[in-house]
């Protein structure tokens, strides 16, 4: 058995951040039943990179799930949900607030007949407040966030990660808050609502730029490579023309890494034995690691600085990523097999669970896939039913 192999989710979320819970969740061995409208399905099959026709992205983030269609609009639909609601402990949601309820679906509609049902539902902007009707997509909340104002240099505008990070970030606290509400649940028996927001998500990484601003009025600018604040952690060039990420701002660290450079001098300066000195004096330190990088090939810098214990790395393309002995060593890729018997290669579930570990199953299903086996298995239904419902286009 896996960690969540007692576990029954319906997700109705589509596109990323209900999705991305539920594919956690399946990882661990939940049984995940992805409800999709019938007409299409969930717009991610279409995103991005096609595989005949079907989405590479598809195929990775609706792993070890199960593909029902329903038209949660109408009325039949919706009963249909009711009754699957009540096989189920957890429900995933990423509908804009009160969309659940104008079907007839709320938390307290649903929970009338499962006491103990989980409900999980990400959001823009939470399930309340003034700007919870507003639509929210994760660019617009990462910049409401705080994380976009940031990220970039500081002589140009702000930019994004080039990922949906705030989609991923809701995922994951709602992961974290569906674990938290089963928890809570072997002891009173009971489920509950898990608001997660998408702002709030972001937000919630934002470390120490709340405090410092209600103490100090500091406000966080963006810093390019440089992380504000904390002297030396940057990126540097190389003569190769390759790039070096140094993080050498412990104190200890620092000393090893001046010496390594050829800057003794710099290692014992009173001035710099603690961060808050080296951060009044960051542009003399970063011009004198420059100026090292930029003599020596990334190759050579990687290795004299990892043989004096500085943290140091370079960045990785997807490529580099792909062929790396700590990756492999690590099985960060799983494989699964496409229709037509391709093999497509994953990112593997993390985190590792020693004994429980998450495993990559199958490939995203096709659309309706488990419709017969799921609405037989669960509801009961006679194929003259499924035929009827799906002649009547509510599956």
């Amino acid at each position: 058995m896996k960690a969540l192999s007692d576990i029954r989710v319906l997700e109705l979320g589509q596109l990323l951040a209900g999705p991305f819970a539920g594919a956690t969740l399946a990882g661990f061995g939940a049984e995940v039943i992805k409800v999709e409208p019938p007409s299409g399905g969930d717009p991610m099959r279409g995103w991005r990179k096609l595989h005949q026709g079907t989405s590479l992205w598809w195929y990775s983030l609706a792993r070890n799930k199960k593909s029902v269609t329903l038209d949660l609009r109408e009325p039949k639909g919706a009963e249909l949900l009711k009754r699957l609601s009540t096989q189920c402990d957890v429900i995933i949601e990423n509908f804009r607030p009160g969309r659940m309820e104008e079907w007839g679906l709320g938390y307290e509609e649903l929970a009338r007949d499962n006491p103990g049902l989980v409900m999980v539902r990400i959001s823009g902007w939470g399930q309340t407040g003034p700007y919870a009707q507003r639509p929210g997509f994760a660019s617009v909340a990462e910049g409401i966030g705080g994380l976009r104002y940031i990220v970039g240099d500081p002589d140009r505008p702000p930019v994004r990660t080039g990922l949906s990070i705030g989609d991923s970030l809701a995922g994951l606290h709602a992961v974290i808050g569906t674990m938290m509400a089963l928890h809570e649940r072997t002891r009173s028996g009971r489920g509950q609502l898990v608001d997660t927001a998408i702002y709030e998500s972001v937000f919630n990484m934002m470390e120490s730029t709340l405090p410092e601003y209600d103490r100090f009025g500091h406000v966080r600018e963006r810093s390019g490579a440089r992380l504000s604040g904390i002297v030396p952690t940057s990126t540097y060039r190389c003569r190769d023309g390759k790039y070096v990420i140094v993080g050498g701002n412990g104190d200890s660290i620092f000393r090893r890494l001046m010496q390594a450079i050829g800057r003794a001098d710099l290692a014992s300066d009173p001035r710099l034995v603690d961060n808050p000195g080296r951060v009044q004096h960051e542009a003399e330190i970063d011009t004198a690691i420059e100026a090292f990088t930029s003599e020596r090939s990334f190759d050579e810098v990687y290795e004299l600085l990892t043989n004096a214990e500085v943290p140091t790395g370079p960045i990785y393309s997807i490529a580099d990523i792909a062929s790396d002995p700590q990756y492999l060593a690590r099985e960060m890729f799983d494989r699964v097999t496409l229709p037509d018997g391709t093999a497509l290669r994953v990112p593997a579930y993390v985190p590792k669970l020693s004994r429980t570990p998450a495993e990559s199953e199958w490939a995203g299903p096709r659309l309706g896939e488990h419709n017969e086996q799921v609405y037989t298995g669960l509801l009961g239904l006679g194929s003259d039913e499924l035929g009827a419902l799906q002649r009547a286009k509510v599956i």
